[in-house]
């Protein structure tokens, strides 16, 4: 595996990216910002010609290396940062020559107002202008820029708003160091704000693999700035031939919306996989394949889901939809949490139910088998020790490379196999 630490500025320009035989056409074609704008409502249905990026099976170069869907407002967000430069530090999948962001205001009251913004310190525009308006509820596509983007590397996306823009739209828990900046100093950050996607122009790629998921996918219990995640384990694995567009959200269910509040603690989990799903999964740049790791937290989260049908009918829902839009779906089975607060025999119950469905191939095209990968053998409800974070339900670095290597795959490009990979 490659040294995954480090903040290497600038990154140099991909020549010959090695990928994988039989590449597909995959992405979008080029847009203006005006034409790719559109509502953000997780639980809105757009016809494909309105759609922010087009089925895989559309024509065009353009493929994620690197999303964050969008959680919740900031807390203590307020009016936003005014005169502040924020620096959202990324790591990138898939390499290309030229890049394109999206900036998303759907959780805040009021117009979002950026008047700079680079990748790599190359300046951004919108429809050939430096400065963008952002309607609340909704986001917006730049114009390429060409900047070179290596595969497997850190990128820096700075923003700048000039004016208090209202609630601040963020993705917390990001297991990776960003900063803001003003006239008196430079802060950390575990944050990313505003800042949703990055697109790169990539002939070669054989298009994106999307992964909606949870705190698992997310990559809760991972050393910061190590890019330790699953999701990374497997780019590498795929030699950043795929861009990985990895859309969890700490505490997120399939089923309900959060956040909830639960005794006084509020869980920033998101709108749920179903409601989200058209625009993190469907409208990702060049999606190809999604893997669907979700379900945990409707298990063992309060309120717990007690009936197991309704999670594979949900699961069931999300490989429908994107057999429509033309998707390869893969889904994981659930991962054991014997020893954590909210462990009970019931819930156990309907977790070891949905994974016998998963595992019978009647749900996805294929599916990889989390709950193997990481479980003890001699005790099969709980995770391995030498896996365990601490709270006996989020991995360390070991037990999320465990997840990354358990994969297979021939079975991500849609190679046939009839077990699960």
């Amino acid at each position: 595996m490659p040294r995954r630490q480090g903040y290497a500025l600038p990154i140099a320009l991909v020549t010959g990216t090695a990928v994988l035989a039989g590449a597909v056409a995959f992405g979008t074609s080029l847009m203006t910002a005006a034409e790719r704008q559109a509502p953000l409502s997780g639980s809105q249905s757009h016809p494909a010609a309105r759609n922010p990026a087009a089925p895989a099976n559309a024509t065009g170069t353009w493929v994620a290396t690197w999303t964050a869907a969008p959680v919740s407002a900031e807390p203590n967000g307020g009016q936003g940062y005014p005169g502040s430069t924020i620096r959202n530090i990324v790591h990138t999948s898939v390499g290309g020559d030229a890049a394109r962001i999206t900036l998303s205001n759907l959780f805040g009251t009021a117009p979002l107002v950026i008047d700079q913004a680079t990748v790599n310190t190359r300046p951004v525009t919108f429809r050939g202008r430096p400065t963008v308006t952002v309607a609340a509820g909704r986001q917006i596509v730049s114009d390429p820029v060409v900047v070179p983007v290596a595969p497997d590397a850190d990128l820096e996306v700075t923003l700048r708003t000039p004016y208090a823009t209202g609630p601040v739209t963020q993705h917390p828990n990001t297991h990776q160091t960003s900063f803001l900046a003003d006239d008196a100093g430079t802060w950390s950050t575990t944050r990313w704000r505003y800042l949703t996607a990055v697109d790169v122009r990539n002939e070669t790629s054989p298009g994106a693999i999307v992964v909606i998921g949870d705190s698992l996918t997310a990559g809760s219990g991972s050393t910061t700035d190590a890019n330790s995640r699953w999701t990374d384990v497997l780019s590498d694995r795929l030699r950043h031939a795929y861009g990985i567009a990895n859309q969890g959200i700490a505490g997120n269910r399939l089923l309900r919306d959060s956040p909830l509040t639960l005794g006084g603690v509020r869980n920033l989990g998101g709108p749920s996989g179903a409601h989200r799903f058209e625009r993190d999964v469907l409208s990702v740049a060049g999606a190809k394949t999604v893997i669907i790791a979700l379900g945990i937290n409707d298990v063992q989260q309060i309120p717990q889901e007690p009936d197991p049908q309704r999670i594979i009918a949900g699961l069931r829902t999300l490989t429908e939809r994107a057999h429509a839009r033309g998707l390869r779906v893969v889904g994981a089975t659930l991962t054991p949490f014997q020893g954590s607060t909210t462990w009970t025999p019931e819930s156990n119950r309907v977790r070891l139910a949905v994974n016998e469905e998963i595992r019978s191939g009647r749900i996805f095209d294929s599916y990889v088998d989390f709950d193997r990968a990481v479980r003890d053998p001699y005790a099969p409800d709980r995770i391995l020790p030498e896996y365990d974070s601490g709270d006996r339900l989020h991995f360390n670095d070991a037990g999320y490379r465990a997840l990354g290597q358990s994969i297979e795959l021939r079975a991500v490009d849609g190679t046939p196999k009839a077990d699960a990979f």
